[in-house]
């Protein structure tokens, strides 16, 4: 999609045919015409056994990144942390009188927001989902959420325990539920508008490439996307995945997600896009 200054493109694959996709992920442009915003999330699968919720994780995704995206663009006086926190209220409202929201595995997710202007480009990060910062200059910054890398040894042997010590607690990490304070513990921030190109926002599943394969570091994936497009480096994902010698944890292939936007696409002539 090219709409005035910006141009995006979205892809989003599911890890089994057989079962439905639990990202989302939405580009939002201004009536104005200037700047914009992105949202992709990422819905934590529960386990099988009850999680207190009659809704499956994708309504819950779809609801909360509707939230989001609608908000991104209606609300400038509010900060991402800010809009973050009322989308999970309204999220929850919704299901309030039919689901147990305080279920340590009420439906979730993680959360990949940014949205920019002639000024400066803001950005929000909760969980293990990445968002990636070019600049003009082809430097690559990575914006992440290490809370899950700084874990006690041994918090994630199984989602019993993970779900008992870390999960959305103090010392753990923490995930978009039913919980708006949760908004204060993302990583948000800002920078110029000048000194940001173009971003990449993407789902776990998607920076396997970086994270679990070692195929390259940050740049490196951001130059796949520039060259063979968000569903390309979901395909060298799941290329790699299909090795016999892939020792995966918890699903050989998950659901992936990526949005690239240049948000600057009136650059120099010969500079890449």
């Amino acid at each position: 999609m090219q709409t005035g200054l910006m141009q995006s493109e979205i892809s989003s694959v599911p890890g089994s045919p057989e079962r439905a996709n639990e990202d989302w992920a939405s580009v939002v442009v201004p009536a104005s015409g200037q700047g914009g915003a992105l949202v992709v999330l990422d819905g934590v699968t529960p386990p099988v056994d009850d999680d207190g919720c009659v809704h499956s994780v994708p309504w819950f995704t779809a609801r909360l990144g509707g939230a989001l995206t609608e908000l991104s663009g209606s609300r400038p006086d509010l900060t991402l942390a800010g809009i973050l926190s009322e989308a999970i209220r309204r999220t929850a409202l919704a299901h309030r009188d039919t689901c147990d929201l305080s279920h340590v595995r009420t439906p979730q997710a993680t959360v990949v927001m940014a949205r920019w202007d002639a000024v400066d480009v803001e950005y929000l990060v909760l969980s293990d989902s990445v968002l990636l910062l070019r600049s003009p200059e082809g430097a690559v910054r990575a914006v992440v959420d290490d809370r899950l890398d700084r874990l006690p040894p041994g918090s994630l042997a199984s989602h019993a325990i993970t779900d008992a010590t870390v999960r959305n607690k103090a010392g753990g990490f923490y995930t978009a539920a039913a919980d708006p304070s949760v908004a204060a513990h993302a990583v948000t921030g800002r920078v110029p508008a000048a000194e940001v190109r173009a971003l990449v926002a993407m789902t776990d599943g998607a920076t396997r490439w970086t994270e679990v394969f070692r195929m390259g570091d940050w740049a490196d994936c951001f130059a796949v996307v520039d060259k063979e497009g968000p569903r390309g480096l979901i395909a060298r994902v799941r290329e790699l995945e299909a090795s016999p010698s892939y020792a995966y944890r918890w699903k050989r292939h998950d659901d992936a997600t990526v949005v690239r936007v240049v948000v600057r696409p009136d650059a120099p002539r010969g500079e890449a896009a």
